[in-house]
């Protein structure tokens, strides 16, 4: 703990601000991603939580890794499971029907038990070495440094995790079809016998 209260004393009012109004969005938007009841903005409440903790990486000095957070992660990875889900078109009742019981619960009780407890415990019983020596050789040869030596397991297992994460995403939007799919004639008649509003042909080529 003292660790912990000599670099609280050695952190700046601006750097407190910023970590107490940005932390409490963070925590908001993990948990808005598994409470909320559509998978849409369970993805958008997850990319900004991503955008977040980018901003932290960069206000640490970890320049590298918060560009690669943003670009990777946020603008790539995200962005495509939020693609895959809206072109898919999976309803609010298909959200609500969970193929994994008690899953949000299970990732409460992971995010709980696991990430803050370890790493609390960690920032507990270690000493930090500081952004000077930490990047003394430059932030990306020492991230590669760590990735490749020290954390090298702990990497592979994050990318196994990724690709889980990538075949359960493709696995809750996959859906059998039963039916023969309605033509568009089909369904601008079906709008008529509705009373609803016929849309437009779609453009040429769609």
């Amino acid at each position: 703990m003292s660790t912990l209260a000599a670099a609280a004393s050695t952190t700046s009012t601006g750097e407190a601000v910023q970590f107490w109004v940005l932390g409490t969005v963070a925590v908001i938007g993990a948990l808005a991603t598994i409470l909320m009841r559509k998978a849409v903005h369970s993805a958008l409440s997850l990319a900004g939580t991503m955008i977040i903790l980018a901003v932290f990486y960069l206000a640490n000095g970890a320049y590298f890794l918060g560009v690669v957070q943003i670009v990777v992660y946020t603008g790539a990875i995200m962005m495509l499971f939020l693609f895959v889900v809206m072109l898919v078109g999976v309803t609010a009742a298909d959200s609500l029907t969970e193929t994994i019981k008690g899953q949000r619960l299970l990732a409460v009780g992971c995010g709980l038990g696991i990430l803050l407890i370890a790493g609390i415990g960690n920032a507990s019983l270690k000493n930090s070495e500081g952004l000077a020596k930490a990047n003394a050789g430059g932030n990306v040869e020492g991230l590669a440094e760590l990735i490749f030596t020290k954390y090298v397991f702990a990497f592979e297992i994050t990318g196994a995790l990724l690709i889980t994460a990538a075949v359960g995403a493709m696995v809750l939007t996959h859906r059998e079809r039963t039916e023969r799919a309605k033509t568009q004639q089909e369904r601008a008649l079906l709008r008529i016998r509705e009373g609803k509003q016929i849309t437009p042909l779609p453009a040429p080529g769609v």
